[in-house]
């Protein structure tokens, strides 16, 4: 997966990138794309921005980008609209990206919509799996409240990938401090990785 950073010192000559990874042996899974904006006067030229980060992964020989957003503002949650919003921001992204064969997916996020899982549940069930679909990430899942071993059963129908992760909460030595937390090698923090993976197979 490379970052969206990767867009401004390659674009110009994608070429040169996909040399690297094809020298290494490497494929490119999954693209971060950045924030999806629903503010009207901003929608616009976001869209257009993961379009041309589309295009971008395509010359690469990537099929999928992934999608977040910086929207949560002194962790106040979103209401209904806000998150409806978002889905549709991101349905339409995802429309303009498969046009040239590139999926647009969802990353559920810690402070960002989509913190809890009856966020994501909400943002799910607004977003058009033909055009949006969803990167389960197990461990900012977890943080966030929910079991994410249940969240693979519950969305197969619209999970396109997965961020296999672990989480430490609270930190050894912060214990006083509930909401701390840190990502960690797996199997050393919280997530049950174990179900997550069975029910993968499920699926």
């Amino acid at each position: 997966q490379l970052r969206a950073n990767t867009y401004a010192k390659y674009k110009e000559n994608p070429a040169e990138i996909k040399a690297l990874l094809d020298a290494k042996g490497l494929s490119l899974v999954m693209f971060s794309s950045g924030n999806v904006e629903i503010d009207p006067a901003k929608k616009e030229a976001n869209a257009a921005m993961h379009l041309n980060h589309a295009r971008f992964v395509k010359a690469l020989g990537g099929t999928s980008i992934q999608l977040t957003n910086s929207l949560r503002k002194n962790n106040v949650p979103p209401t209904t609209d806000e998150l409806a919003r978002l889905a549709a921001a991101m349905n339409e992204i995802g429309t303009l990206t498969k046009e040239i064969g590139i999926q647009a997916t969802y990353h559920n996020h810690m402070n960002q919509f989509g913190e809890t899982p009856e966020e994501v549940d909400m943002l799910v069930k607004h977003m058009n799996p033909s055009y949006a679909r969803l990167l389960l990430d197990v461990a900012h899942y977890f943080q966030g409240g929910g079991n994410p071993a249940e969240a693979v059963l519950k969305y197969k129908d619209v999970i396109h990938s997965f961020h296999i992760k672990d989480v430490e909460s609270p930190i050894k030595g912060q214990e006083s401090n509930p909401t701390a937390y840190k990502f960690v090698e797996l199997g050393q923090g919280k997530v049950n990785l174990e179900e997550v993976f069975k029910n993968m197979e499920k699926i």
